[in-house]
């Protein structure tokens, strides 16, 4: 049986500064879970039902965790889905580790103070989508291991690196050769413009765009063209994809 230090402790993770302070987070449902035993986190503890422990015995067998199973009404007292997934499992933070920039791939995101954790998962998904591997987050954006923002990963946090860090220093460690894309809604039309890899791709906050303080370390500004009259922005997410679309086409062209 769960205790009430236990249901005290994960309800407690749902907030970033005790998240932090443990530096472990709370991942659930099926798909999640699934991702994460076969990633390079490492899980401190699984809840479980039992039909679900069942059914995963022989990948549960190899790992260092705790498997604790509860049953359905203890899954609801601890889940902060509103039908909860058969599967909870708190697990830890990764060592910070800023990749060099030869190891970084052709594409990167850097996404500047977004705010929504739909928004900040669905973008980490997109990434993993078009085979970008990593997404750097300015310290003012959303905690990556938020609940709401590991659940609409949808599982991809586990195959993109996700970074929080200062995005002057990040930038002025790349080479010349780096080509850094502010995205901004007077930009370049992004399908009548050139462009060029290795590229870092700036994409901002869903009502104030890209900080003042980061523009003028753009070297391009991008924009994707309205057909409408009436809408005046796009969803960040969706931009987001819009961009990664178009810059894996040139890539793979």
């Amino acid at each position: 049986m769960l205790s009430k230090n236990q249901v005290k402790y994960l309800h407690s993770l749902r907030l970033g500064k005790f998240r932090e302070l443990n530096r472990v987070f709370i991942a659930e449902g099926i798909k999640l879970v699934e991702d994460l035993l076969e990633s390079h986190f490492r899980i401190q503890i699984i809840y479980g039902t039992h039909d679900w422990i069942e059914s995963h015995q022989r990948v549960l067998a190899s790992g260092e965790y705790v498997i604790q199973e509860v049953t359905e009404e203890e899954l609801k007292k601890i889940s902060s889905l509103v039908t909860p997934n058969e599967v909870l499992v708190v697990a830890g933070y990764p060592a910070p580790d800023i990749p060099a920039p030869d190891s970084m791939g052709k594409i990167i995101l850097l996404l500047d103070r977004i705010q929504d954790p739909g928004n900040l998962g669905t973008i980490i998904r997109t990434a993993d989508w078009f085979g970008i591997s990593h997404v750097f987050c300015s310290p003012d954006t959303v905690d990556f291991y938020n609940p709401k923002v590991i659940q609409a990963t949808m599982g991809s946090f586990c195959r993109v690196s996700i970074h929080h860090t200062d995005f002057k220093q990040l930038l002025a460690g790349l080479s010349d050769s780096w080509h850094i894309y502010g995205t901004i809604s007077d930009g370049e039309n992004i399908y009548k413009t050139e462009l060029h890899f290795p590229a870092a791709i700036v994409i901002g906050n869903e009502s104030r765009g890209i900080s003042d303080e980061y523009l003028p370390l753009m070297t391009h500004r991008l924009g994707i063209p309205s057909w409408s009259k009436g809408a005046d922005s796009l969803n960040a997410a969706i931009a987001a994809g819009i961009i990664c679309s178009e810059f894996s086409r040139r890539l793979g062209s």
